[in-house]
């Protein structure tokens, strides 16, 4: 088996507590959905799991650093993905704690994208058509 097939079934168990999670090939690395919701990435061998403003400063209070890449311009793009804390590597209980704040940020930006239906009382009256006129007609 491949390093890094070991290595991405060790991030499917390290996700695992969270429920099933199905893993997909992306860009050269690999993404990792839990619920439907894309919450982590593997690239160069390295695992990240997805934040938000609600979670980011604990990823970087412990050490964890975004992921990012350089455009075909040249231009480094930061994104909201940041590494796992090294020691939650190590098992499902350690990195649990981590996935739930992933999940969370997942779950949150998921909810964001859904714009909420309009309600009846918001919907201007429709129109209804003019009345035809009734003509008599006389005999």
């Amino acid at each position: 088996m491949a390093a890094s097939d070991v290595f991405t079934e060790l991030c499917t168990e390290l996700l695992s507590p969270l429920g099933p999670v199905r893993v997909r090939r992306m860009f050269g690395g690999k993404g990792f959905y839990v619920d439907g919701l894309f919450m982590a990435l593997i690239d160069n061998g390295q695992f990240f799991l997805k934040t938000d403003d609600t979670t980011r400063e604990r990823f970087a209070a412990a050490g964890c650093v975004p992921f990012s890449f350089m455009t075909k311009h040249g231009e480094r793009v930061m994104t909201g993905y940041y590494s796992a804390p090294e020691e939650a590597l190590e098992s499902p209980p350690l990195m649990l704690p981590w996935a739930r704040l992933a999940f969370e940020a997942a779950l949150r930006a998921a909810n964001a994208k859904v714009k909420p239906k309009k309600s009846t009382a918001e919907k201007p009256a429709a129109k209804k058509p003019a009345a035809k006129k009734a003509t008599a007609r006389r005999a």
